[in-house]
């Protein structure tokens, strides 16, 4: 008994060595190694703290950058979103590293730079997102797959977007703007003063209108309910975006986790049963005309082919991309037109 109970003794103590060794290699000589390796070839930045890297810098910078109060006439929003950039190009050029956490992470701002990476093909800059709430957010889709994947995935989801397709829901589009219009006239006919109307909020509201009706047709207040709690995985996921993300933690039962399972639950099964429910009356009323159908029909067995280009969770996976892709860039873009409109009237 007495020489099992050493042996288990031993055991705990080399594991317990062990996870000290990897996080010494990890939080400590790693990120020296790459310091020291990338100073050496000219890229400098902002020294590495144990454990939180850069992102003590981050958050306080961006707490200082939070009360400043743009002028009318000034575009300048970079120090209010990212301070840090501002203050580190000046210092370390236009490409550097910084920390995100142990992370380390090369920030391009010089434009022939970026324009090689993105137009790279030989694979030696792949998608890596190691958050873990921003991957169950984006699930395994075309956004973050690579090579062969990417292609398999871009060949289903490519046709959907045709241009010829996509005029064919300009009716949809303008019959969801013309509602938000009659909304506001409405408003303006029971007030006879000025009537001050959140432009943000409303352009976020059609957008999602927009991309309900678009991506899922007949279904469109399933997709609706389906955007709204997609909105709220996506709010979670943004919460997390400055924190260090320890390995493993996504699995524990904190109350962050639970509300992020139940919701991402929900999604997807949500999108499972409109899904099943197309798939179940094509035969009847075919895929659809919307982005879902498209993307259905496109995903459908070839010739001589039993089962479909895309899994259930792969589709499901594209159907998040079409909101978190197309909501807040669409909306963000539609109130900065009206403000320069507004602050233009010439």
């Amino acid at each position: 008994m007495g020489n099992l109970g050493w042996m288990v003794a031993a055991a705990v103590a080399a594991v317990v060595a062990s996870w000290a060794f990897d996080a010494v290699v990890k939080l400590v000589w790693r990120p020296r190694a790459i310091t020291r390796r990338l100073r050496a070839q000219g890229v400098g930045g902002p020294g590495y703290r144990f454990f939180s890297g850069n992102l003590g810098e981050i958050k306080r910078l961006r707490g200082e950058g939070a009360g400043v109060v743009l002028d009318v006439s000034s575009h300048d929003f970079v120090p209010i979103v990212q301070p840090h950039f501002r203050k580190w190009i000046p210092l370390y050029g236009k490409t550097f590293m910084y920390w995100f956490g142990a992370r380390p992470t090369i920030c391009l701002a010089d434009v022939s730079m970026v324009r090689q990476v993105l137009s790279d093909r030989t694979g030696m800059y792949p998608k890596n997102v190691s958050n873990p709430y921003f991957a169950r957010l984006l699930g395994k889709g075309l956004v973050l797959t690579d090579g062969n994947e990417w292609k398999r995935h871009r060949k289903v989801v490519h046709p959907a977007f045709n241009m010829d397709k996509l005029k064919m829901m300009t009716v949809t589009m303008s019959d969801c703007a013309q509602s938000m219009i009659s909304e506001w006239e409405s408003e303006l006919g029971t007030k006879s003063d000025i009537v001050e109307i959140e432009l943000s909020r409303r352009f976020e509201e059609l957008t999602a209108d927009v991309i309900s009706h678009t991506a899922f047709g007949s279904s469109y207040k399933e997709g609706k309910q389906v955007f709204l709690a997609q909105r709220e995985l996506q709010f979670l996921a943004f919460s997390t975006f400055l924190s260090i993300q320890i390995p493993g933690s996504n699995y524990l039962p904190t109350k962050k986790n639970l509300k992020t399972w139940s919701v991402d639950k929900k999604v997807r099964s949500m999108l499972t049963d409109i899904i099943k429910s197309r798939l179940n009356n094509k035969d009847v009323a075919g895929y659809g005309n919307d982005l879902l159908g498209l993307m259905l029909e496109a995903c459908a067995p070839k010739h001589g082919e039993s089962q479909p280009q895309l899994s259930m969770d792969e589709i499901i996976a594209e159907c998040k991309t079409f909101f978190f892709a197309g909501h807040d860039t669409t909306s963000h873009l539609l109130t900065w037109t009206m403000f320069l409109l507004s602050t233009h009237p010439e």
